[in-house]
């Protein structure tokens, strides 16, 4: 087995025996089972296949505490997935996000320390906070409302938006704002999952908590909708193939002519 395979092997062992020890205390069932080897097997195979594009020969040290939230935030999904069948086990829950949540204050500083920063990393930890809010909101939607799961859904339906509107997905500048924001929904979630707020104090801290993550993201669209013509708009995916596997033949190089830009790209704090 090559080093690179290594990590999503091992996180694909990892949490099947986080199912396993979920089932020997918590009762998990088949419909959790079936909701955790499917969390497993997409991190698996979506990790693995980062690795081989990023030509990484490993996971690094901020990479496996990626790794760890990623699995805590499958066996959540799995409790979660299972009360279809019986209520979940709140105290578990809650613990196995809190315990991820923590978590994501230390993979940063760990990639920084370490001088292991890559592009993988980020997506692999953005995509880690997102599955997580996620879970949590559809949790906190039982008891709630499904309004909640806007929450959850935001980001999935930007990422959706941005395949027909690629300016969508150009990069953002950095933001404290952004990311108070962003932090704010996972505690907002683990405390409210955990049922120590009364309902209507509970439904006013989601609520602020959704309007907080509906300003960010209105914010950032604005500021990528004025400055779409300035930004590199992403290469499609199919065309990026087509580059790669040299489908297209390459264009004939010509000399470079300066253009000016008319506004420069603006910054935001």
């Amino acid at each position: 087995m090559s080093r690179s395979h290594q990590g999503p092997v091992a996180g694909l062992v990892a949490q099947v025996g986080l199912l396993a020890t979920l089932t020997a205390t918590t009762g998990l069932g088949l419909v959790g089972w079936l909701a955790g080897v499917a969390h497993a097997l997409a991190v698996y195979t979506a990790l693995d296949a980062g690795l081989r594009r990023s030509g990484a020969s490993g996971l690094g040290p901020a990479d496996r505490v990626t790794l760890a939230r990623m699995i805590l935030a499958g066996g959540a999904a799995a409790l979660v997935a299972d009360t279809v069948r019986a209520p979940a086990p709140v105290a578990v829950l809650v613990a196995m996000a809190a315990v991820a949540l923590v978590l994501d204050a230390v993979d940063g500083r760990v990639a920084r320390r370490t001088g292991t920063e890559s592009a993988l990393g980020a997506r692999f930890d953005m995509e880690s906070d997102a599955f997580l809010i996620l879970v949590l909101s559809v949790f906190v939607a039982g008891s709630l409302g499904l309004w909640v799961l806007a929450i959850g859904l935001m980001r999935y339906v930007f990422f959706a938006a941005s395949r027909p509107l690629p300016w969508l997905g150009a990069p953002l500048p950095p933001s404290m704002a952004r990311k108070a924001v962003a932090a704010a929904q996972g505690v907002v979630l683990v405390v409210t999952a955990a049922g120590v707020l009364p309902r209507p104090a509970a439904m006013l801290l989601v609520g602020a908590a959704l309007a907080g993550l509906v300003w960010s993201f209105g914010r950032d669209i604005a500021w990528l909708h004025r400055n779409r013509r300035a930004v590199v708009a992403p290469v499609r995916p199919r065309l990026r193939y087509c580059l790669r596997y040299r489908l297209i033949p390459p264009v004939p190089e010509r000399p470079a002519t300066p253009v000016q830009q008319p506004h420069p790209v603006g910054t935001r704090g």
